[in-house]
């Protein structure tokens, strides 16, 4: 194994204010257990898992209360035993509504109802005289899903389709949202559970280099991980990104760290030889294998300059904001916003009601003086949303296709490969929503394919119902 500085830097990108010096010293806390959790049956990405309990039911930590529901769905266990109170719609850290069961963990369990008791939730593997299928099985009951994105489940990328063939296995410890914090704690504090995970993964996808990218502005991260993969076998680099806003993307990251370029969409990084895992991802794989525990729970950051004491909170899945504002004591002033996740991808949400999924790597609490108000204003043609996108796009055309409500335009200026990292509105100086236009393009888009893809089914069925009848 052998510590790298990478010689690859991509184009474009940002640098904004990180202030990660709030939370990112501050030890990993357990979060002593809410009385109420809102799980949500959406903390993935695909299709939503499907509820199979209802009201009045009392439920075991680690038992199936969601079910996956298709190819691209992940299962959702129950963070903690409890009662059932309620199943309903409810409102998620991205601004969706999906069905929540909403658990009071306080309640006893009734005379006769059997419990899943206090050892593992799963039977422990012994990993290394376990099949790859195995594994992923393993890996699909736990509910594991990307923890550094968009959650997408991981048990599907770590079974790539027949005829691909993972060259690079990437880990990706970038983190470079400003003020997030969870990740570099988790490398510095579970290295080990990281080279774990990372055997684990690499027994599953067959003999593979390994890269774990690190920015360089977490030498103690940097320090831990040199550490605990020392005597590891194989072809294993860590890799030294230069601090660059977006680093943390996938497609990014696989250029920055072994050179490959991903296509753009329906291209996926296994088209290039690379599946990337976040480094928490990793962790929750060597804890569903080895320890027999699901995703159950996550640290989270919580920071801002509102929030009383920052912190990093390993707290269960459907956890409310208003509990984790709460273990940090409090707010020092009413926040002007709150989001969900970082300030350049995050989502500004409504309420501290909102409860955390697999995927909530950070909460911010922010005042009046690090929130600013704007008028949006015509683009000036200035450029410097072209020379900030780090995938070559031309983000004014764009937006100016939206704002005209010419989404074929869009469409044609290829807004589908739009990442949606906001480098653009970051560096707009007409303070421009870019980033909300190329979102609103990209819905537009998959919802006329659904739509396309729906009235095709619609007329083959139609069709085979006609040839059936004759």
């Amino acid at each position: 194994m052998k510590v790298v500085k990478s010689a690859f830097k991509f184009k474009g990108g940002v640098h904004p204010d990180y202030n990660k010096g709030l939370a990112n010293n501050k030890l990993i806390e357990a979060l002593p257990m809410p009385s109420e959790l809102v799980i949500s049956m959406s903390q993935h990405l695909g299709a939503p898992a499907k509820c199979i309990v209802k009201p009045g039911d009392y439920v075991s930590r680690g038992q199936i209360i969601g079910e996956r529901n298709g190819f691209i769905s992940v299962c959702v266990r129950a963070s903690a035993s409890g009662l059932v109170k309620a199943v309903e719609k409810r409102l998620g850290p991205a601004g969706g509504k999906a069905d929540a069961v909403i658990l009071d963990t306080t309640a006893s369990a009734p005379e006769g109802v059997e419990m899943l008791g206090d050892g593992p939730v799963l039977k422990p593997l012994d990993w290394e005289n376990s099949s790859r299928e195995e594994l992923i099985a393993r890996v699909e009951e736990a509910g594991i899903c990307g923890m550094g994105g968009a959650g997408f489940p991981t048990s599907v990328k770590l079974n790539p389709p027949p005829g691909k063939r993972c060259e690079y296995l990437i880990i990706n410890g970038a983190e470079c949202e400003p003020y997030l914090c969870a990740d570099h704690r988790v490398m510095v504090e579970k290295a080990s559970r990281i080279r774990l995970g990372v055997e684990i993964m690499r027994k599953i996808l067959g003999e593979c280099a390994v890269r774990i990218a690190v920015e360089s502005n977490k030498p103690d991260a940097i320090q831990a991980l040199s550490e605990a993969f020392a005597d590891i076998s194989g072809n294993v680099e860590i890799v030294v990104l230069s601090v660059l806003y977006p680093q943390g993307s996938e497609k990014h990251q696989i250029f920055a760290t072994v050179k490959r370029i991903v296509p753009e969409p329906p291209a996926l990084p296994i088209d290039v030889g690379c599946v990337v895992e976040n480094v928490s991802t990793a962790v929750a794989i060597a804890d569903a294998v080895e320890k027999g525990e699901p995703l159950l729970e996550r640290v989270t950051t919580v920071s801002g300059d509102a929030i009383s004491e920052p912190k990093n909170i390993l707290a269960p899945c459907g956890t409310k904001y208003s509990d984790l504002v709460q273990f940090c004591s409090g707010t020092k002033e009413t926040p002007a916003k709150v989001i969900s996740g970082g300030t350049m991808m995050g989502f500004a949400v409504p309420s501290l009601e909102i409860a955390t999924t697999k995927t909530t790597s950070g909460i911010l609490l922010l005042s009046s003086r690090r929130v600013f108000q704007y008028t949006s204003g015509p683009c000036i043609n200035c450029g410097r949303c072209v020379r900030a996108c780090p995938m070559c796009l031309n983000p004014a055309d764009i937006s100016k296709a939206v704002e005209a409500n010419d989404i074929s335009d869009a469409e044609r200026a290829h807004v589908m490969t739009c990442i949606e990292c906001g480098a653009c509105s970051f560096s707009c100086p007409a303070y421009r929503t870019i980033t909300q236009f190329c979102r609103r393009a990209k819905n537009s888009i998959r919802a006329r394919i659904a739509a396309e893809k729906a009235k095709a089914a619609a007329a083959q069925n139609a069709a085979e119902k006609k040839e059936i009848q004759k």
